[in-house]
């Protein structure tokens, strides 16, 4: 997410620096995203639906297309956190004017497997779990620090049929660490892959063995809304 919003930032920032009041879409289009996206992440996608389209309202004054193209972005990777892997079709009509660095980050969201030089164009946090779905290796999540970060790497890992039980914990951990619910039941909810000859009669009777993480993060989340 702090990646994602690098750009609308540095755009904001720049009109606060000096000079006259910057205009309305400059203070608002920001929160309008990111709230949008805390939105969707939380479960309560038609609030979200509506302040993302606000929030590019506001971008679209600009005639900007790299903005609109980023927002979108944004907001196709919060739905992969929550292995929602439909169609970024938003992205797609800024998608000729976006930046290469951009067109890339959407083929990644995709699930498409990039050659080193489209991975290196990545956000920071994605290029290496990027390169371990080109070389169809195995990848912990663990490593990575942002939490929406870590909750797209996890899924597209799963979507690569490269996830193992420690990546859907850590997803299922992250989410409810977040609060984040609809991440937390997408975890809850998801299966790995079955492997030829890894199981047995008696391993097939079992339950996954991620399963133990996942409740313990639902019990978890479910006792916080309780309190």
């Amino acid at each position: 997410m702090k990646t994602g919003l690098a750009l609308i930032t540095a755009v904001a920032l720049a009109a606060c620096s000096s000079g006259p009041t910057p205009p309305d879409w400059q203070l608002q289009a920001k929160p309008a995203i990111e709230g949008s996206i805390a939105m969707d992440l939380n479960g309560d996608t038609a609030a979200a639906r509506r302040e993302f389209e606000r929030g590019q309202a506001l971008l679209a004054r600009t005639g900007q297309p790299a903005l609109l193209a980023r927002a979108e972005l944004m907001r196709c990777a919060a739905r992969v956190a929550s292995l929602d892997f439909t169609a970024c079709d938003g992205f797609e009509r800024w998608a000729a004017e976006a930046p290469a660095a951009e067109q890339a980050y959407a083929d990644h969201l995709a699930g498409r497997a990039l050659e080193p030089a489209r991975i290196a164009q990545l956000p920071a946090a994605q290029r290496r779990v990027a390169s371990a779905i080109a070389a169809r290796k195995p990848f912990s999540v663990q490593t990575i620090e942002d939490p929406q970060s870590r909750l797209v790497a996890a899924a597209l890992l799963l979507r690569a049929q490269l996830a193992d039980p420690a990546t859907l914990t850590a997803a299922a951990e992250t989410a409810s660490a977040r609060g984040w619910r609809r991440p937390l039941l997408a975890a809850g909810g998801a299966r790995l892959p079955r492997r030829a000859g890894r199981r047995g009669r008696r391993g097939a009777a079992a339950a996954p063995p991620h399963r133990a993480g996942v409740e313990l993060a639902l019990n978890q989340s479910a006792a916080k809304c309780r309190r």
